[in-house]
């Protein structure tokens, strides 16, 4: 999907979860679950009103979805905003440098962000807890781990049913936002 300014919403997202997750717990954030944050906000926004609000491409991992920054991680700096740094045991965690600039997002995206920050920044919250979210929380990702694991994930695949054989009364409003921006993807 063409998401407006894409580069610039996953650095600010990802900033953003990395300075809130610390602020609530104390604790630094994990590659674990920023993964699991970015897909909870692409696929929750997606479900609510028909787009995903980063576009990032995911696979179907058995953790639940994998986003593509998953081997860029450690290429040089993309960002003035965080940096992925290794821990004393070979983790990758993300520190932010810099503050996010939620221009960025419209508001709705960013009641989304809060509250994915409410519901998960908890130090009780483990990586298994998180990756036990996904699973329940994105349907795309069940759908495709069952048909091919490791597959990359097709955002249609979040609605119930084949949304493209439904017939025009019987698509939801964020079906038909969804179905409107692949049709005009495939025009360009």
């Amino acid at each position: 999907m063409m998401i407006p300014y894409q580069k610039e919403k996953i650095e600010n997202a990802i900033c953003f979860f990395a300075k809130e997750h610390r602020k609530k717990t104390r604790h630094t954030l994990y590659q674990t679950f920023l993964y699991k944050y970015l897909a909870l906000f692409d696929f929750g926004h997606l479900k609510k009103y028909g787009k995903p609000a980063l576009g990032l491409t995911y696979r179907a991992m058995e953790k639940g979805p994998v986003p593509d920054i998953y081997g860029k991680r450690a290429d040089k700096p993309w960002s003035k905003l965080f940096v992925f740094q290794k821990d004393q045991n070979k983790n990758f965690m993300i520190i932010p440098k810099g503050t996010p600039d939620l221009d960025y997002f419209s508001p709705r995206e960013i009641e989304l962000l809060n509250t994915l920050i409410e519901i998960y920044a908890h130090c009780f919250i483990n990586s298994k807890l998180m990756s036990d979210a996904s699973h329940q929380e994105i349907r795309a990702w069940e759908r495709t781990w069952k048909k091919k694991q490791n597959d990359y994930i097709d955002f249609s695949l979040e609605f119930p049913g084949n949304i493209f054989e439904k017939s025009e009364i019987d698509l939801t409003f964020p079906e038909e936002v969804y179905l409107t921006q692949k049709g005009l993807e495939n025009c360009i």
